[in-house]
């Protein structure tokens, strides 16, 4: 009995040891053929002399200092797209620092995205992470995601995040805006995080992850220049609250 199960727990950490060379030669693989894509092809589309005009955004959505009592940290969430109205290239980046620079999580994505219905599109890309405390953690996903607009102007961004482990975990993230004047806006947020497997090096528990709340009310002087206070709330559960206790 004894020695059965060593052989079967061997051979289980061999699959997982070859998976998990699979995924990530495939994910390297999908980075390449992206990058090209990305930096070739889809530009010298946009840009032909007979194709569509082009446009660009630039928007840093959250740039905050967060007092919380500890190491209040720095915040930030920005966005960019340059493309046509059906195809988009985007650059997404979010994460937090804390005030004496000791810890680090931060985000980015690469994104291609196609307009499916009015106010929809479908994004496929790669995202990136980074996590640095005592040392520096870093992991790849492929991304497939929604981004849209359903009645009474609540944006919607599902995403389904496939790392080179192959580990699977899904995000949800709802936003709105209530425009109290035409300059005077209050915008409330939900984003729930949700995995397949448990990778306590990042904090990822299995199941609900955590959930975060925040209302924001931001004056715009300008369309480009809003600046704005505001509260959140976050909470996590089960496995991940269990893992980010030990590691604080």
């Amino acid at each position: 009995g004894v020695s059965l199960s060593r052989a079967l727990s061997h051979d289980g950490r061999h699959v997982s040891r070859r998976g998990g060379a699979a995924m990530k030669k495939l994910f390297d693989t999908l980075c390449v053929a992206f990058i090209l894509l990305s930096v070739c092809v889809f530009p010298s589309r946009a840009l032909a002399e007979e194709g569509p005009p082009v446009y660009g955004l630039f928007l840093i959505d959250q740039a905050e200092y967060g007092y919380d009592g500890q190491d209040n940290p720095l915040f930030w969430d920005l966005t960019s797209w340059v493309g046509g109205d059906w195809n988009r290239l985007w650059l997404k980046s979010e994460g937090e620092i804390s005030s004496d620079a000791s810890s680090l999580g931060a985000e980015a994505q690469l994104l291609y995205s196609r307009l499916i219905a009015p106010f929809w599109e479908v994004q496929v890309g790669l995202r990136g992470d980074l996590v640095t405390e005592q040392e520096s953690l870093t992991r790849g996903h492929l991304v497939l995601g929604l981004e849209g607009m359903v009645p009474y102007r609540f944006e919607f961004e599902p995403a389904l995040f496939i790392s080179q482990a192959g580990d699977v975990s899904m995000r949800l993230r709802v936003t709105h805006d209530l425009f109290i004047t035409q300059r005077l806006i209050a915008q409330s947020s939900a984003e729930t995080n949700l995995a397949l497997q448990e990778v306590p090096e990042f904090g990822v528990g299995t199941g609900l992850n955590d959930l975060e709340l925040g209302l924001r009310l931001r004056y715009e002087f300008r369309r480009e220049f809003a600046p704005y206070v505001g509260v959140s709330y976050e909470q996590a559960f089960f496995e991940a609250a269990e893992l980010r206790r030990t590691q604080s």
